[in-house]
């Protein structure tokens, strides 16, 4: 049986300006109906997985994998059943009682945990982590970031865990410091406990999306992505793991455009077919963590 929940402290008041064309990573619910541009301020709080938020973990895991072949099930049994490491981000209690549904699997608008592929592989959905990891850094990395991946996942004495942090496109950034500090703190206190999560490295999978027209984006993402080289635009789902990705000691990309379904993603524009959603696979040292969450905290405050 899950513990009791505990909340974990997320700073109230998030907000940032909305581009006019543009932002994805706004801290507002926009209605669905014809006030498309409506903003509502919405207050969250972290709190540890429970039970009931199992259909909620499941869409987010959903839509990070798409159509990979993953036991999701699997997966998000194994996150709520170590509760004690990481947070479901959800509305603030006295939101949630003015509610009229309860029940509504949307009511988790995040997850940011970690699960230790190098342990349990005879748990099916850590068996298919594994395998979809070698490959599509088989298919997709260069020979030296394949090899090193292959070599970490191979070597169990350098623990690897997989770092979580999914949520709804709405959320924004800077949710995710108070997070990824909590789920420090968390997996140092399942260590002293000589529990399984001393890890050597982390991987982290991130979503991100590229247009070949840059005269098709917004105005916040052209200034800041476009070079001389005329690359394809970049916009990061989550604006934090382009720091991550500054970090990592190898990485390597894949589109998803045939797997993905941007509705699980949140609500977007007429502009959608120009976008191509990738996904980009890091891989980093466990010791830069809280380094990248201080870089995290200046950059995105």
């Amino acid at each position: 049986m899950a513990a009791p929940a505990k909340k974990r402290d997320i700073p109230g008041n998030l907000h940032e300006e909305r581009d006019d064309e543009e932002d994805r990573d706004s801290s507002v619910c926009e209605d669905d109906g014809d006030e498309q541009g409506m903003e509502i301020q919405v207050d969250f709080e972290g709190r540890n997985p429970q039970d009931p938020d199992y259909h909620g973990i499941k869409i987010l895991l959903q839509q990070l994998f798409l159509k990979a072949h993953i036991d999701l099930g699997g997966l998000t049994d194994l996150i709520i059943s170590q509760n004690y490491v990481g947070s479901v981000v959800k509305q603030s209690s006295d939101m949630e009682e003015s509610d009229d549904d309860d029940d509504d699997v949307n009511d988790v608008f995040g997850i940011t945990t970690v699960i230790n592929v190098s342990d349990r592989q005879n748990l099916p959905c850590i068996q298919q982590l594994r395998d979809l990891l070698k490959q599509l850094a088989s298919e997709h990395a260069t020979d030296a970031a394949n090899a090193m991946i292959k070599n970490v996942l191979e070597n169990d004495a350098s623990q690897l865990g997989l770092l979580i942090n999914e949520r709804f496109v709405n959320i924004p950034a800077q949710i995710a410091v108070p997070l990824l500090e909590n789920l420090v703190s968390e997996v140092k206190r399942a260590n002293n406990k000589n529990m399984p999560f001393n890890f050597s490295y982390y991987i982290l999978i991130c979503k991100l999306y590229k247009w070949e027209d840059s005269k098709k984006i917004g105005r916040k993402a052209r200034n800041k992505n476009k070079n001389a080289d005329n690359e394809p635009a970049i916009l990061w789902s989550n604006r934090e793991e382009e720091i991550f990705a500054e970090e990592a000691t190898v990485s390597f990309e894949f589109s998803v455009e045939k797997d993905s379904d941007t509705g699980l993603s949140g609500m977007w524009t007429e502009t959608d077919d120009e976008m191509v959603p990738y996904r980009r696979v890091l891989l980093f040292e466990a010791s830069k963590l809280q380094s990248i969450i201080d870089k995290i905290k200046s950059q995105l405050s």
